[in-house]
């Protein structure tokens, strides 16, 4: 049994640290309402963005945008894979590392070769640690996604998949559900799927019977707005990511401040019964000596 002192220097080490995850918890719980927020209020955007190219699509099919022409076979696949820079939020980055390793091995296992854009450093240590192919990274996001560090990467990956070196562009990150859920998600960038080109107006009709007069042309718009679309999806995921980055490091650090409180507990049950151990030796040992004398 440890002697009373290097006990009491265990609960003073784990008082210490009990004392940084309560503080990261609330850190977290205050970032997790802004980041929360700030997902929310990027949705609007990103819809009427859809809903106004969905409206262009449907009256200018011959329109000639690379990137709204599939391409008939997948010969090289694209991936943007979003992380956060930081640890300790649980199993956030494992299981969305998870879901990308495995559409990664199902690539491979057909032959098709895998080029890699990291959101995040987490993922972007992943990815070097296996051997992708990685051509581009942006990391130390911070905790409000700007979109001026991801157009780089973002037009490379558009520019590969015009000029057909890329054939489909996956995107995974970790959605935010609720405070306690927030799971790993899957989802095609390239091609865009019919869904995107969906139109529902009040009515529930889909039949447009207006138009607007576009300029410098219905096409340029087209072009134009397809590529903000794409850019508003993938801002919008990587909200989402930093929402579930904070629910999930809240949730860890409490669960981590609440397993330092029972150790304290445990190591005091410790420390009183190895003290009272002391003292009923020390008792004995003056009775043992009284009775002698």
């Amino acid at each position: 049994m440890a002697v009373g002192k290097e006990i009491l220097t265990k609960i003073r080490s784990v008082q210490n640290t009990q004392k940084i995850t309560k503080a990261m918890q609330m850190v977290s719980t205050s970032k997790m309402r802004k980041t929360q927020e700030r997902m929310r209020l990027a949705r609007p955007y990103a819809e009427k963005v859809r809903l106004v190219m969905s409206h262009l699509a449907q009256t200018e099919t011959d329109h000639g945008i690379k990137l709204l022409e599939p391409h008939r076979e997948v010969r090289r696949a694209g991936f943007i894979l979003v992380t956060t820079d930081k640890g300790l939020c649980g199993g956030l980055n494992a299981n969305a590392l998870k879901k990308f390793l495995a559409q990664v091995q199902e690539y491979k296992q057909q032959g098709i070769d895998v080029d890699v854009v990291c959101l995040g450093s987490k993922g972007a240590a992943a990815c070097q640690s296996i051997g992708l192919n990685i051509i581009a990274s942006v990391t130390n996001l911070g905790d409000t996604p700007k979109m001026e560090l991801l157009l780089g990467p973002l037009t490379e990956l558009f520019q590969r998949y015009e000029k057909h070196e890329l054939d489909v562009i996956h995107m995974i990150y970790s959605g935010f559900v609720n405070t306690m859920r927030q799971e790993p998600r899957s989802e095609i960038l390239l091609p865009i799927g019919q869904n995107a080109f969906a139109y529902d107006d009040a009515n529930g009709e889909s039949n447009y019977n207006w138009d607007y007069r576009y300029e410098p042309s219905p096409a340029k718009v087209l072009e134009y707005l397809v590529r903000r679309y794409l850019e508003s999806v993938v801002y919008q995921a990587l909200s989402d990511n930093m929402a579930s980055e904070q629910a999930a490091r809240m949730v860890a650090m409490k669960a981590a401040t609440d397993n330092a409180g029972n150790a304290i507990k445990e190591l005091r049950l410790v420390y009183n019964k190895s003290r009272q151990a002391a003292i009923t030796t020390e008792l004995s040992e003056i009775v043992a000596g009284a009775a002698a004398v």
